[in-house]
Parts: C-alpha cells; structure tokens; sequence
C-alpha cells in the first residue's frame, strides 16, 4: 500500500488506496459507508470560466474516485458532466460485471489527466477471480455551472470500453474456441495479440459450430449487435471447440514483431495459389483491424492494377519505351514525380514501374479513352469491390468511377481510390499467378459460404510482365533495400500515400516471395521502401 496509508476493510468493499495526489485514508463499504464528496467549484454563485487549477483537478479527482470506490454510483456520476449515461455504467460495474471488491490507486495528475490503476475481484455463482487494469480520467469545467467535472468516456471504466457497450459477467453466449493454424498450431491473443479481435469474431461466428461448452467470463457488450463481445477475464473455463484457420504462426509471430516497429501499421500475407490469409498483424493490437476493415488511398502500389490494365489495352508493354517527363498536366491539374525526377524517352515501362514514375502512367490516361477502365480492371480481374467473405467483417476495396483529375489521380493510387492491407496482399496475389481468389481466413467448407469469383484471368503474358516488372524493383528498383535480405523469387511495389492535413505521407510496401504475397501499411511512414518495406519483408522471410 502506497505512502504507508491503512484502510479498514469491511465486507465486499472497493477501497480508495492514497495515491500520487496525496489522498487521505477512507473506510468505505460496498452500498454505504462515507459518501463520494462534492464538486470542486468555487462557493460563490459566479460561474468560474477558464481550465480547472490543480488543485480542482485533485479535488474533483479525489471525490469521484472515492465516490466509485465506495461503490456509490449515483455520487460518482455527479461529478461527471454527464450524469445520465455515467451512472448506469458505474452503477452495472457492480451489478451487471459482479465486480465485489476493487482497489483504486491513482498516480499523480498529468495536466488535466489523473491515471490510475484498478485491482479488482470478480466473483459469479461461487467463481472468483483478481482482475486488474490502468486507465486513467480528466477533469474539465462545466460548461453551464463552472465546476471542475470528470469528463465522462466509457474508458474511465475500463479502456476497452466503447460507446453504448457494458461490462458483463456471466455465462459466455459462446462457447470457446481452441483457433489453430494450418498446420494445427495453437493461436491465442496472449502470445498473437492482433489475433483478438479476430479471435473474439471467430467464435462469435463459429463458436456453436464447433463442439465447445460456454464458460464463465468478464467481457465487454457492444452496442452494436454485429460486432463480437470482447473477453476480459475468464473465471471457469469452458470446453473449447476446435477451429481451423488459414493462418500461419511462424508468419503471423514474424508480423506481430514487425508491426510494434510503428505507432500505427497493418499487415497481411495471403498465399496466391490458395488465398488462404497466413498472416494479419496491426499495432496498436486491439481494437479495430485495420488491416483488413482500413480505408486508405494506397498509393503507388495501385500501379500494378494500372500497369495490368495498360498492358492489357496494348498501351504498354514491359520492355517498351514510355515517356516520363518531371511532371504532366491533365485537365488543369499537375502531377509530378518525387523530387521532379524524369527518365529518358528511352526507358522502358518497366523502369518507370521499378523507378514508380508517376506522369508515365498519367500521360496514358487520354489513350486509355474510358474514365471506368480502371474500375473496371480493379473488379473484373482483381475482384476489388465484389463482396468479399473472408470469415470475419472485411472490407474489400473500392475504385469508384471517377473523370477528369480524379480519374488521373486513381492511376497512381490516389483520390477516391480505398485500400487496405489486406486488399494489397491480395492484389499481388492476383498478380503473381494471374486469377483472383478471394482471401480466406477459414476454409469455405466450414460453412459453405460462397466465395467471390473475379469474372476474367489475365492472361500468361500479362501474368508474366507483371511478375518481371516486379521483380526489377525488388531487385534494383524503389524496393531494392527492403527486400534485400528476401530469398527466392521475389517482387515489389512501393508506395507512398499523401493525407490532407498529414505532414507525412502514408507508406505503403507490397511483395511476393515464391507462393507468398504481403502488404503492409505504415501511418506517416513516408517513403514505401523505409517504414512499410520491412514490415512485408519480414513476413516474406518467416511465412509458407
């Protein structure tokens, strides 16, 4: 117990324990006890105007804590500034989440912000379990009375708690699922933590399919009723069914060590003769799968759906020469390469792909003469957009059409053009053997869902200009450094994504390693080579 404080116990009781803002000592019982204090506003009827001083921040801090902690809700909620939706929650922490004992300490005040950490006991129908956490509050001034308030999120309760969700003890509405890899390796969240969410939607999805028994947990309810619950604390174990995965565990470790590079990154590896996913990784690791639900402009890896399509019209071919000048105008609207670089007339495609020139791709929309042909190219050969299900909520890209300046913009992967990484993957895996097939993260046959079925191949030819476009930039080209320590037939694309309103750009890095293919996404990573190439690499390096 922190600076020497002693708190009597009485009963199932939470208790306040004298933290970083120097509280004294409580004795506080569950349902009575000594009430939660009052707001700290000034006594006078002048409305106080300006941020709270700290000596407002510990008070307020100070009664709201020990206002939970002695278990009584309705004081707590009033001193937050919203009271309605507060007290429910406060008020279910005990009810509805069987919380009978919880010891709060708080750290010292941050600004505004006072952490602190919970040590608690859940107990349901003679189960008992310790649960702990960290979260953290803020006080702010009431907009009509002047008082300093805690500023009420769901998150003061619980971290993980979202909007209109609540915390549940109880039986499970699932039973447990034992998830496996391919080869029947065992996945959990502990030791793959992007796995949880995923985890939590597979059995969700398929947990009453698979011959488990519910068992006894803690978990958080979402407001919305397709989402899965999320699991926080098991007190009995149920039986777990078993469930198989497409999944990989040597690549899926490999792409959780490589995504905690960065605050922000996704990544997803999906094998091309298959389309089983072997790997989905993102950081932060909880929360919402960005890897496989983002929406972002990908940026020049989108040229190797363009490139596809240029090939495909005669427009262009790996080995003849294209024109790449420092920068284009298309209708009233400027396009350039990085730093303004151009390549001699000489060149050929492949070089302003492995190079990623911007205006030689540009330059070819007139000759292209069909704003939708992109489109067109993104759904019919590399199924984007055509209802993908992989087995959990994924979201399966998007290439409006579009005219004009957007339309140029969607040649190199920006404007109205949405990716993620799992969309990347799945797009260098289409061109790595020429035919679609849609990303799988359980197999079909466990419930005989219908797949998503492209409508044409490419052909060999294109099939091979495109492998060897990519292999020239993994080899000498824009993702020569990311993919040097890659072995085996390897391919590349970089790409770099601009954001309004975002300093740096988005990186974005797609490859292929024999019969595997990977992308990643790396926020404000810059160029695609330096944040997002290492990510695809190492998974290239650790999958099958």
């Amino acid at each position: 117990m922190r600076s020497g404080a002693k708190v009597a116990v009485v009963g199932g009781v939470f208790v306040l324990v004298a933290g970083g803002l120097g509280y004294g000592v409580y004795n506080v019982v569950l349902g009575g006890g000594e009430a939660g204090g009052t707001e700290s506003a000034s006594a006078s009827s002048e409305v106080r105007t300006g941020p709270p001083s700290k000596s407002e921040i510990e008070e307020t801090a100070k009664g709201f804590l020990k206002a939970w902690a002695s278990g009584d809700a309705a004081a707590a909620a009033l001193l937050t500034n919203n009271e309605d939706v507060a007290g429910p929650l406060l008020t279910g922490y005990s009810e509805a989440a069987h919380v009978t004992k919880a010891v709060i300490t708080p750290g010292p005040a941050v600004g505004t912000k006072v952490p602190y950490t919970v040590k608690a006991t859940v107990s349901y129908e003679g189960k008992t379990k310790p649960w702990s956490y960290a979260s953290e509050l803020t006080v702010v001034r009431g907009l009509t009375t002047g008082k300093a308030l805690v500023d009420w999120q769901p998150t003061v309760i619980h971290p993980q708690l979202t909007e209109g969700a609540s915390l549940k003890t109880g039986e499970s509405s699932t039973a447990a699922i034992e998830a496996v890899d391919h080869n029947g390796k065992v996945l959990d969240k502990e030791k793959y933590p992007s796995l949880g969410p995923i985890l939590d939607s597979l059995r969700e999805k398929y947990g009453d399919s698979t011959g488990g028994s519910p068992g006894i947990e803690t978990w958080i309810e979402p407001a919305d009723t397709q989402l899965p619950d999320t699991t926080l604390l098991t007190l009995a174990k149920g039986k777990p069914g078993r469930l198989q995965t497409t999944l990989d565990a040597g690549a899926q470790a490999a792409a959780e060590k490589a995504v905690k590079q960065f605050s922000g990154a996704s990544v997803v590896a999906v094998k091309p003769s298959t389309g089983s996913i072997r790997a989905v990784a993102n950081n932060p690791a909880t929360g919402f799968n960005a890897a496989m639900q983002g929406e972002q402009a990908p940026g020049s890896t989108m040229k190797i759906v363009t490139a596809a399509m240029l090939i495909e019209k005669g427009l262009a071919s790996a080995n003849s020469p294209i024109e790449c000048p420092k920068d284009v105008m298309y209708q009233g609207n400027t396009f350039h390469n990085l730093k303004y670089f151009s390549l001699p007339d000489t060149d050929t495609f492949t070089t302003s792909f492995a190079r990623s020139c911007n205006t030689a791709f540009i330059k070819k929309i007139d000759d292209v003469n069909d704003d939708a042909a992109l489109a067109k190219e993104a759904r019919d050969v590399f199924g984007i957009g055509l209802n993908w299900k992989t087995g959990v909520v994924s979201v399966d890209g998007s290439v409006p059409e579009a005219s004009g300046g957007v339309a140029a913009a969607q040649y190199i992967g920006q404007g109205t053009v949405q990716m993620n990484a799992l969309n990347m993957a799945s797009i260098t895996a289409t061109a790595r053997n020429g035919t679609f097939r849609q990303p799988v993260l359980v197999p079909r046959e466990l419930d005989d869902r219908q797949l998503a079925v492209a409508s044409r191949s490419l052909s060999q030819n294109v099939t091979r200009q495109l492998n060897d476009m990519m292999r020239a930039t993994a080899s000498w080209g824009t993702g020569k450094a990311a993919m040097s320590s890659v072995r085996g037939d390897k391919g590349a694309k970089t790409g770099s994504a601009e954001v309004d309103g975002q300093g740096t750009s988005n990186s974005w890095f797609t490859g292929f390693n024999n019969d595997l293919a990977a992308a990643a996404v790396v926020q404000s990573g810059g160029h695609g080579g330096d944040a997002a190439g290492p990510v695809v690499a190492a998974v290239l390096r650790a999958g099958s």
